[in-house]
């Protein structure tokens, strides 16, 4: 569905998300999402980009799962250091916004965009470009092509069923894995257990989500679900 520019801007619209979501950002970190939500309204108009009917549902599609994932891994220890991919990138949220927040005074911050279709692949190529963000890079492939272990973080939003991602995932990364729920069980997979869940919800469309972290299970643990934050 084409969409149009707000003729005001986009400041309003990411200020009652990140409001919502009790987050806060940098003067560049707002005027970066400004200029990504511009692209991807651009490049839409020619095709068929997003699935966002309106503009407010592409702020809460674009920002509001990149914000919750950052909130919760800055407050570890050597997460902006991480090696990150963005599976299934398509037109690049969560992870564009994710790596932007990430990689903000993490000079050592690296990331990966991986998306198998050429003109979305064209798209996240030059919206990187745009936005000047080191240290990110795109790579034209479908998940299983990649090597084990490449990463050390992953997430994905809507590129496979929740289960086969969690597995994919795991196969991909050494330290983490965020699995993006709606109203789906949590999945579960042998030798990984979640170590941090978040439940919010989109802001503007008031979509309920859940926001699963998985870590290696440590040999001798059992599995467990911990530090759960409602909102």
């Amino acid at each position: 569905m084409a969409l149009d520019l707000p003729a005001a801007g986009w400041t309003s619209r990411i200020a009652r998300l990140l409001e919502d979501l009790d987050f806060a950002i940098s003067p560049a970190i707002e005027t970066a999402f400004s200029v990504y939500l511009d692209q991807v309204v651009t490049w839409n108009a020619r095709m068929d980009l997003t699935a966002a009917r309106t503009l407010d549902e592409l702020v809460d599609l674009s920002f509001a799962d990149a914000v919750v994932i950052a909130r919760e891994e800055r407050r570890r220890s050597g997460a902006l250091e991480a090696r990150w991919a963005d599976v299934g990138s398509g037109a690049g949220a969560p992870g564009i916004p994710l790596f932007l927040l990430l990689s903000e005074g993490a000079p050592s911050f690296s990331g990966t965009l991986v998306e198998p279709r050429v003109k979305r692949v064209a798209f996240l190529r030059s919206v990187l470009g745009t936005l000047g963000l080191d240290g990110v890079d795109v790579v034209r492939s479908r998940s299983d092509a990649l090597a084990a272990h490449t990463f050390s973080h992953t997430v994905a939003r809507a590129t496979l069923p929740p289960p086969r991602w969690l597995e994919e995932g795991a196969r991909l990364s050494t330290e983490a894995v965020w699995v993006l729920l709606a109203r789906e069980p949590a999945p579960s997979h042998p030798g990984w257990s979640i170590d941090h869940e978040l439940s919010y919800c989109w802001p503007a469309t008031r979509v309920a989500r859940r926001a699963l972290r998985y870590v290696p299970t440590p040999r001798g643990c059992d599995e467990h679900v911990g530090g759960k934050h409602p909102r």
